[in-house]
């Protein structure tokens, strides 16, 4: 039987992740997956900057999210590689245990400085030790869509959410992201029976998100 962790279920909360995480009952959330500011001080190509793009938040961020995971279970961190010697103390200081890496190329050149950058990176921690899955995911996912990064500097695509929450998280289970943006983690764990839980700083982006969960009816 899976545990609703709070009234919020269901629901993207306005807040600090900082304020909110430690309101979250231990072990009641069965998937994190997040895209948080990769403190870089990231600027879009029209100007637009990421809130908290800075290493303030992330160990304790990363404590509160080992707390709050439920025992044998998984979290998936989009991350920047050029501080990946901040996110890697983080998360094994916490507790997590890196069991993988996920690497998404793209069809298109993002960035070029040294290199040509096409592609994104996330880590897959655990928390305990999970079982094996029999249907392993793949460690190379395909990010086939360019997206316009409209409603957020940083959106990801739907296609690239939704087999992580498929492969890390079963219906009817609580899906955490604490750094929501413009809610497509959540979007894809609702289009797929998953209950949800969002946390976003910026109020522009929470309404984003917000009117986009509107929109979908929530499987049962």
């Amino acid at each position: 039987m899976t545990s609703h962790p709070t009234a919020h279920t269901n629901t993207i909360i306005h807040g600090d992740c900082g304020d909110v995480l430690p309101q979250i009952p231990s072990e009641s959330i069965d998937f994190v997956l997040t895209d948080p500011p990769y403190i870089n001080r990231y600027v879009s190509r029209d100007g637009r900057r990421v809130r908290n793009d800075d290493f303030k938040w992330m160990k304790p961020a990363f404590r509160h999210l080992y707390r709050i995971l439920k025992r044998d279970s998984f979290c998936v961190c989009f991350y920047g590689w050029a501080c990946i010697d901040k996110f890697v103390p983080a998360f094994c200081e916490a507790g997590f245990r890196i069991a993988g890496h996920l690497s998404f190329p793209k069809q298109y050149i993002s960035n070029s400085r040294y290199l040509a950058y096409k592609h994104e990176a996330a880590y897959l921690l655990v928390k305990g030790i999970p079982s094996p899955i029999f249907h392993a995911l793949p460690d190379v996912i395909e990010w086939n869509e360019r997206l316009a990064n409209e409603l957020h500097p940083t959106q990801k695509p739907l296609s690239v959410l939704t087999p992580l929450i498929e492969a890390f998280s079963r219906p009817g289970h609580t899906v955490l992201d604490p750094f929501a943006g413009s809610g497509s983690s959540l979007l894809a764990a609702k289009t797929l029976g998953r209950s949800y839980i969002g946390i976003e700083l910026d109020a522009k982006y929470h309404g984003i998100a917000k009117h986009r969960l509107a929109s979908i009816p929530q499987r049962t």
